[in-house]
């Protein structure tokens, strides 16, 4: 979903959000140093398969997917991390690993790790390595509607 195409939506659902413009980064670490954003309000999604279905784990930059609670809270037989070439052609338009975390807009089952529902804002890739997309966890919630996950995410 280029950066276009993700305004538009955000436009049409009334939501008040910044754009942030940076210079290249590829980490969400390294995207929350460059763009002056706390790592806790970066979220990066993690593409995994829940018994074998696409979902995607949105989590802040500083954190991990500890497999073994996802297991444990979505009642799933298997969970494991998907690879690139499983999911790329979901996000068309995107960079690798810019997806902006939506899964929603693609037919994704879509969860949030609990710490990001703590923070009045959220950051995010916008589809690119150098624009990031800035607006209230409350917005995004309401737009994405995701399952939030009942456990901290291992750092």
């Amino acid at each position: 979903m280029p950066l276009k195409k993700l305004k538009t939506f955000l436009d049409d659902q009334k939501v008040k959000y910044i754009t942030i413009t940076h210079s290249p980064a590829h980490t969400a670490k390294e995207i929350a140093a460059v763009a002056h954003i706390p790592g806790r309000e970066m979220a990066k999604p993690v593409m995994v398969k829940i018994d074998d279905e696409m979902a995607m784990v949105v989590l802040p930059a500083s954190m991990m997917v500890d497999f073994t609670r996802l297991l444990d809270a979505t009642g799933a037989q298997e969970v494991e991390l998907a690879h690139e070439h499983e999911f790329r052609d979901l996000f068309p338009g995107c960079a690798v690993g810019t997806m902006p975390p939506f899964g929603n807009l693609f037919g994704l089952r879509t969860f949030v790790a609990e710490e990001l529902t703590e923070d009045d804002e959220i950051a995010f890739n916008a589809g690119s390595a150098t624009e990031v997309i800035q607006l209230a966890y409350e917005d995004y919630a309401k737009m994405v509607r995701p399952h939030v996950l009942p456990f901290r995410i291992t750092a």
